[in-house]
């Protein structure tokens, strides 16, 4: 290969785009709107894993617990911070109480200075809440005066609703887990990374994949506009003397400049959208704009491999292409498509996954290349089998109404153009069928039954240490949209001292609340206030621990410290007279032995360190119910913990994995829109002669628009049943090496094939404007 010649031919192929008056422009601009939205999307995906370090970086530098068993002493250097997180509306909030001890005592990131007492600073997400009238209900929860704005590097996105609240007397709340003295932000005992679960980095691995397998689709689709003007102006130049590579080359070359312009193209949209990124919040996932920044070497790789594959696409779409003096051979009719080929990259795929079906998470990891390169390989042969699939059907598409026919027999001379058109739509639907079939096909394993009986009980509310639970079922109660309210407190009670470690320690439950609450624990004949019960009824082991500490005058010890620290030692006497009852499933869902204590048998000293929980049915039918419950119990004590029951949950690690997914796909969905509104506006004005003589010759303009929405609708028909054929091919194939039961999750694939076609609706609908304005007789005009 001659460089020099290359070189040359490249560079008079650019000036070619340049200085080939308004039509070099114009296509100069479509291939670089085209390949500026792919590379837009490219540089954001490169900009993905940093942005995620950042976010986790900037949590671990806020983190406030000691993960320390000693009870640090007050000193100058020492803060009281309080977890005093909640939720509203379905968004989490993150707050704190904070009471520094000292005048070194360490700031949190993005403070300046601690707020006073009743004040708090806030983020700006938070803000804008408060201050809209949806933050009504949340300004009852949040009685401070807003005195500042938490900065950028103490919040881990933009639209990250947190605060720290100024605080008194935080020290005897001190629980080692929601109330703790620091000197230091951070976690001082970073633990090791868990092992990675298999199934889940083939999803991720998957994931990539799929979302950027359309964006490569789109780029290779956008070099290629304005190619039949191309090609007939590359005959003139096998006029003045240039042979068919040499022609080749320079249609090369104009590619090249428009791929050029478009990485321009691209950057800006990438720093417009990244500047957009910090005001938009999707799934509950938001960054800051600083966040997304491309790894360099990344970025360097898409600004050469697009260039690259621009050249390389137009070489390929040329090589059956006789470009002669007189005229373009493509005008002919073309030769058939072979099907064997096509077949070969969907069954290599295939064959690339098959060694890995059944692995499952308990055979080590998957082989990401394999796993890469085989979902590659199935989504490419959608590309090269769509062509030949339209192809096929349209040559055997007969007679109909005149728009039919028109739209027919156009399908009929340029199928390959179509097909392209509507690849990217294709390749991005038969990824998210098989993404969907594999999410529905494992989620189970991501989701744990809690066993909760929400029937019951709706929501529980945990108070905090020393908190006066047993006065609260009242408030609740008259709390709108509650039905009933069951507060129970307990401690821990064993038969030597809890800093004692001398010989193992017998201990047992002390479940403390009123008569009305102590029956929905136990089976009680009678009673009053100030009698102490002892149940049975739970486990063997339970029982047992109970019969050896049941003993009337022998001595206990309470566990003051609540299993976290070493309390002061407090000493009780088993009472005669124990009244024997048996324990029933109480609103936890547990049976539980122990003893029962009336309010009047607890000892003063213990009602500062008894931990209690309210219990609530609710009326789910009154709205905003839960943010009631919530403003009372902040109204009780601001370090309550509110938890609404569900009877699952999911792994966190696996809804992240979806949630990047949803993320990713509403980018590539904004993507697909674009790209095929320039398709189509590009084909528009390929095709802008033909409809004014149409016109001029009395064709109704609603029937080319008709044939214009039949030439869409054809591709795009077949391209989703191909797509729905290869993703469900896919997804079983995915589904099996993960060792799940093979199953089709119909809802998701008529979903994701309908949003495919709804984007090519409103694609069609925003390219109607312009196709009238083509559709009149001043386009015949010709220079």
């Amino acid at each position: 290969m001659n460089v020099r010649q290359w070189s040359r031919d490249l560079g008079m192929g650019a000036r070619f785009a340049f200085t080939g008056g308004r039509e070099g422009w114009v296509r100069v601009l479509l291939t670089a709107v085209g390949v500026g939205l792919g590379v837009a999307l490219l540089l954001l995906t490169t900009a993905i894993p940093n942005a995620l370090a950042v976010r986790h970086d900037r949590d671990e530098a806020r983190l406030d617990y000691t993960y320390d068993q000693k009870h640090k002493p007050k000193a100058a250097d020492t803060l009281v911070i309080s977890d005093a997180n909640t939720n509203y509306h379905g968004s989490d909030i993150r707050g704190r109480l904070v009471e520094p001890e000292g005048p070194r005592a360490p700031l949190a990131p993005g403070l300046s200075r601690y707020p006073a007492p009743g004040d708090m600073v806030v983020s700006p997400a938070l803000k804008r809440l408060l201050d809209s009238a949806d933050g009504k209900l949340l300004r009852e929860r949040l009685p401070y005066r807003m005195a500042g704005t938490i900065g950028e590097p103490g919040l881990i996105g933009s639209h990250e609703l947190a605060y720290y609240a100024g605080a008194k007397n935080l020290a005897p709340r001190i629980d080692g887990w929601q109330t703790a003295r620091i000197t230091a932000f951070g976690n001082p005992h970073p633990s090791p990374p868990d092992r990675a679960d298999p199934v889940l980095i083939m999803l991720v691995l998957v994931v990539f994949t799929v979302l950027l397998m359309p964006v490569a689709v789109f780029i290779a689709t956008a070099v290629r506009f304005g190619g039949e003007r191309r090609d007939r102006r590359l005959a003139a130049l096998r006029l003045v003397g240039s042979d068919s590579r040499m022609t080749r080359r320079i249609a090369a070359g104009e590619a090249l400049a428009g791929s050029l312009v478009g990485l321009v193209f691209g950057t800006a949209f990438f720093l417009l959208g990244r500047q957009l990124a910090g005001s938009v919040e999707v799934l509950g996932v938001s960054v800051f704009p600083s966040y997304l920044n491309p790894t360099p070497a990344l970025a360097a790789l898409v600004a050469v491999t697009v260039p690259a594959a621009a050249v390389l696409v137009t070489l390929f779409a040329l090589r059956g292409v006789v470009i002669e003096p007189l005229g373009v051979v493509r005008t002919a009719k073309p030769a058939r498509r072979r099907l064997w080929w096509r077949l070969l990259l969907p069954v290599g795929g295939l064959a690339m996954l098959a060694p890995m079906m059944g692995q499952g998470r308990s055979n080590g990891a998957f082989n990401e290349y394999l796993v890469i390169g085989g979902v590659l390989l199935l989504l490419v042969g959608v590309t090269a089998l769509l062509p030949w699939v339209v192809e096929a059907v349209v040559a055997r598409l007969g007679g109909g109404g005149t728009a039919w026919q028109l739209a027919v027999r156009r399908l009929q001379l340029s199928s390959g153009s179509a097909a392209r058109m509507v690849n990217g739509i294709a390749v991005a639907v038969a990824g998210a069928v098989a993404l969907q079939m594999l999410f529905a096909g494992v989620e189970g394993d991501y989701t744990k039954v809690t066993g909760k009986d929400v029937r019951q009980t709706q929501m529980q509310v945990q108070m905090s240490r020393g908190g006066e639970f047993l006065s609260v079922a009242d408030k609740f109660s008259a709390t709108k949209g509650v039905r009933k309210a069951t507060a129970l407190g307990g401690l821990s009670i064993g038969d030597r001292s809890w800093t004692s470690q001398d010989g193992p320690l017998t201990s047992t439950s002390v479940t403390v609340g009123d008569c009305a609450a102590l029956r929905e624990v136990a089976r009680l004949t009678s009673c009053h206030d100030g009698d102490v019960f002892v149940a049975r009824g739970g486990d063997k082991d339970m029982d047992a621990d109970v019969a050896k500490l049941a003993r009337p005058g022998r001595k206990l010890h309470f566990d003051t410290g609540n299993g976290f620290y070493k309390g002061r030692d407090f000493v009780w006497s088993v009472p005669s007279g124990l009244q024997r009852v048996r324990a029933i499933e109480g609103p936890d869902e547990n049976t539980n032995s122990g003893f029962l204590m009336t309010p009047a048998a607890v000892p003063d000293r213990l009602t500062g360190v008894v931990s209690g929980q309210v219990y609530l049915s609710l009326d789910e039918s009154v709205p905003d119910v839960h943010e009631y419950v919530r403003n009372t119990a902040a109204g009780v004590d601001p370090l309550a913990s509110t938890i609404v029951w569900a009877a699952t949950e999911k792994s966190t690690k696996f809804t992240s994995i979806r949630t990047g997914l949803f993320v990713g796909a509403a980018c590539v969905l904004a993507l697909i829109g674009a790209s095929l509104l320039v398709s189509q506006l590009e084909q528009l004005r390929e095709r802008r002669r033909l409809l004014s003589a149409l016109v001029a010759f009395g064709t109704r303009r609603r029937t080319l628009s008709l044939s214009v929405l039949w030439q869409t609708a054809i591709p795009i028909a077949l391209g989703l049943l191909l797509a729905s054929v290869v993703g469900l091919t896919l997804g079983a194939v995915l589904l099996k090496m993960a060792g799940a039961t093979v199953g089709i999750d119909w809802p998701s694939v008529l979903t994701m094939t309908g949003i495919g076609a709804a984007v090519v609706l409103v694609v069609t609908l925003l390219s109607m404007p312009p196709l009238w304005r083509l559709m009149r007789p001043e386009g015949l005009r010709t220079e």
